[in-house]
């Protein structure tokens, strides 16, 4: 680009060097705010036509020529120096001079910001509805397999069984964090710097609160300073991000275990795994793999945004300009990966119906209960059962394959009802507090998540 065609040119009597320009520029990837830049320059030509600034006639042709430029303009061949540089530079060559008072008022500093925070805002929405759509097909699976019993883990050790519907729904409530975080995010994302100028606000009676509206936006920021340098609503949407994968590389990884020959408690549909370019009978789960691995991706984005912010003085810096990539990298990845988990929650089945409540002892816990309503102390009634799941290991036996008499020789608390005590169907009806695996609160919640998605 011409020195002096350069924004900032007018200081410049020699040329910038090639391998510095192209170090320095930034239209490579902040050309995807090219959508939010116009948008915001047509709302700050109002302003300035209020302001008195232009006139009715000048405001009215930069915001037709705006318009157009949205419309037509192609990206190819472009050598502006940023996206602020390639809007400005079309409507110059398009309206001459009247193009250049656009900018009155205006620097690149607020003008960015405003971009990001408009880009961000769609993009949190965006986010927010594939979030949901990973949700409803954890609900679409769920309900699909409503009676399906599994064992829950702790340590990776059997524990106690719950439904497989309930560890959907433990997945549906972690992205419902998600979400919430998202439009926490979006309220601090929507204020406007716009008017802040370069550092120290405008000279030019800007209506901020008229502008902040005619963009949507909920309020207008109370420091010049603050706004022009302030990344916290990046830092926090990436923040949000790092834990919607956190979520998601933890059910990547139940899926992935859950399909093992070890677990065989899930299978993978063709569409979402992969074969072995050697092993025949080989079937992989590279789209969950792929999943967990890229969670690290994102947990980079925000620490290298954290160390970029860290030490920089006020108010504006260039170094600022690594957010975007930060940002747009990790808004990729999370919305793909948001995608594939709900394909893949498309295209799995289930290999076992049911699993006995007594394989590997996931009863003991309801056997420990069934003696402390007998009366006896849960400290003492834990050390008893112990004890006969010592002797049932002994014997190559479960809890329930173990006789009366077997049991009573460890208390004369068991009767005739213990093992109906610890079936299958007890030991999950009698989780029957608010939250637990019993079927009929399994089905309650359900039907509460999936109201909660419509409204």
């Amino acid at each position: 680009m011409d020195e002096s065609k350069k924004l900032w040119g007018g200081r410049f009597a020699g040329k910038t060097d090639p391998g510095f320009a192209e170090f320095n520029n930034s239209f490579r990837f902040d050309r995807r705010l090219f959508a939010a830049d116009v948008t915001a320059s047509i709302a700050y030509c109002a302003a300035l036509e209020n302001a008195g600034v232009l006139t009715a006639e000048e405001g009215a042709q930069i915001r037709r020529v705006l318009k157009e430029i949205l419309e037509k303009s192609s990206f190819n061949d472009s050598s502006a120096e940023d996206v602020h540089s390639f809007v400005e530079a079309r409507l110059i060559e398009l309206t001459g001079d009247l193009g250049r008072r656009l900018h009155t008022g205006r620097s690149r500093n607020d003008q960015v910001a405003t971009d990001f925070r408009l880009w961000l805002r769609e993009s949190i929405d965006d986010l927010n509805m594939i979030v949901r759509d990973v949700q409803t097909a954890l609900l679409d699976f769920a309900e699909t397999n409503r009676d399906v019993v599994i064992p829950g883990y702790t340590h990776l050790q059997r524990a106690q069984p719950v439904l497989l519907a309930h560890w959907c729904l433990a997945y549906f409530e972690m992205l419902a964090r998600d979400r919430e975080r998202l439009n926490e995010v979006r309220a601090r994302v929507n204020v406007m710097p716009l008017g802040s100028a370069a550092l120290a606000g405008t000279s030019f009676p800007i209506d901020r609160e008229a502008l902040a509206s005619s963009l949507g936006f909920a309020a207008v920021s109370r420091n010049s300073l603050d706004a022009v340098s302030d990344r916290d609503f990046c830092v926090e949407f990436l923040g949000a991000c790092s834990l919607i994968m956190v979520h998601l590389s933890r059910l990547a990884e139940d899926i992935i275990l859950y399909a093992t020959t070890e677990f065989g408690i899930l299978e993978l549909g063709d569409a979402i795994a992969t074969g072995s370019s050697l092993m025949p009978q080989k079937k992989n789960p590279d789209s969950m793999e792929l999943v967990r691995g890229k969670a690290g991706r994102v947990f980079g984005d925000l620490l290298a945004l954290l160390t970029t912010l860290k030490g920089l003085p006020l108010a504006y810096n260039k170094d600022m300009q690594e957010d975007k990539e930060a940002v747009f990298d990790a808004y990729d990845t999370v919305a793909a990966s948001l995608r594939v988990s709900a394909t893949v929650l498309g295209n799995i089945s289930v290999k076992n119906q049911r699993v006995s409540a007594s394989t590997g002892y996931m009863n003991a816990t309801e056997l420990a209960d069934y003696l402390v309503r007998k009366g006896m102390p849960f400290r003492e009634a834990h050390e008893v059962v112990g004890k006969v799941v010592m002797r049932a290991i002994e014997l190559g036996k479960e809890l329930d394959q173990l006789s009366l008499a077997e049991l009573r020789e460890f208390s004369p608390l068991f009767a005739e009802d213990v093992h109906i005590a610890i079936s299958l169907e007890q030991t999950l009806s009698s989780k029957s507090q608010v939250g637990g695996t019993a079927p009929k609160l399994v089905a309650s919640a359900l039907a509460a998540a999936r109201q909660s998605l419509n409204e």
